[in-house]
């Protein structure tokens, strides 16, 4: 039998070694979180970005419309083209894209830009008599007439739905208070601010260069409708660019957007904001469309560069994302 006296130095022994063996642990422990929260204080930023991507293509997957299982392959006879979707909150998606950064000229939709500077730094009221020089503009319209003034609010009229190259030249050369230089400053100084990296201007027309080897206005279909966009707040815009026809001092302004005319039948047609057109040998056709997507869900910008049948093509782009997508 064990004596007294040993028994306690055996229990004594036995409670030190369970004190330091679980102490042992338990620090063995701590030490393991302490490292734990250390590298993730260090490193949360990171996680928190990866994280913040995670959840940015995820939720973009999922933004409607979503395209649809078996969708047919779309081809358009352009050079480029695209179609953005705008949602309600604000986000974007494309829809469909061939060749979206490809510089290339963008004819008549040039006028956008010219339309946004003098919405810019323009006062609408102002008076500007038409030049001689303006009237010389390549073009067969001829509803402008020198020594006519008019204000520059009247001029949006003919530069939107007729893409008057005479109003665009009045506008940039004969308002009282900004120089042709400095108008063909603004255009490219609005398109820098917009971040529009491959867009410039030469121009306030779009005319193809005389002689052909000068420098062209050129931009990508990307950039057009992202230029678009930067114009939806204008409501002036869009309320000119969806006109038909329209009596202007005595003449008739008829729309160059076969869409908007009365002939032209499509279950979307109800639902198009506006559009822009344009053309030059160099260009060949291009054309804006913005309309309301399905549902009320939201905007479509649809932007054709480079075609030699726009009207056909945008249709055939336009119809492919309203029965291609789920909305």
């Amino acid at each position: 039998m064990m004596k007294i006296g040993n028994l306690k130095y055996f229990l004594a022994g036995f409670f030190v070694m369970i004190i330091f063996g679980g102490g042992i642990n338990i620090l063995e422990k701590n030490l393991k979180n302490n490292f734990f929260w250390l590298q993730f204080s260090k490193n949360q930023n990171l996680l928190k970005a990866q994280i913040a991507e995670e959840n940015f293509w995820r939720n973009l997957y999922k933004l409607k419309p979503i395209k649809k299982k078996g969708a047919q392959r779309l081809e358009i006879n352009a050079e480029s083209c695209i179609s953005l979707f705008l949602s309600n909150e604000g986000k974007e998606k494309i829809l469909f894209q061939k060749n979206p950064n490809l510089p290339l000229p963008i004819a008549s939709l040039t006028k956008l830009m010219t339309a946004k500077v003098v919405l810019d730094y323009y006062d609408l009221s102002q008076q500007i008599t038409i030049s001689k020089k303006a009237i010389a503009q390549e073009e067969n319209l001829g509803k402008l007439k020198p020594g006519e003034k008019l204000t520059v609010k009247d001029l949006l009229y003919p530069l939107l739905i007729e893409s008057s190259n005479d109003a665009a030249f009045s506008l940039a050369n004969d308002y009282p208070f900004i120089s042709r230089e400095k108008f063909l400053y603004l255009m490219n100084f609005e398109a820098k601010t917009l971040n529009l990296k491959n867009t410039h201007f030469v121009n306030e027309t779009g005319l193809d260069p005389d002689p052909p080897k000068k420098d062209i206005n050129y931009s990508t279909a990307f950039d057009i409708a992202h230029l678009a966009k930067s114009l939806l707040k204008e409501k002036i815009i869009w309320e000119i660019l969806s006109i038909p026809k329209i009596k202007f001092y005595g003449r008739e302004l008829e729309t160059t957007n076969e869409f908007l005319k009365p002939n032209f039948q499509s279950p979307w047609k109800k639902r198009l904001i506006g559009g822009k057109t344009g053309y030059t040998p160099k260009a060949k056709g291009c054309f804006l469309t913005v309309l309301k997507a399905k549902k009320g869900k939201g905007l479509i910008i649809n932007v054709i560069l480079g075609s030699d049948k726009k009207f056909k093509e945008m249709k055939k782009l336009i119809d492919w994302v309203e029965n291609s997508y789920i909305w």
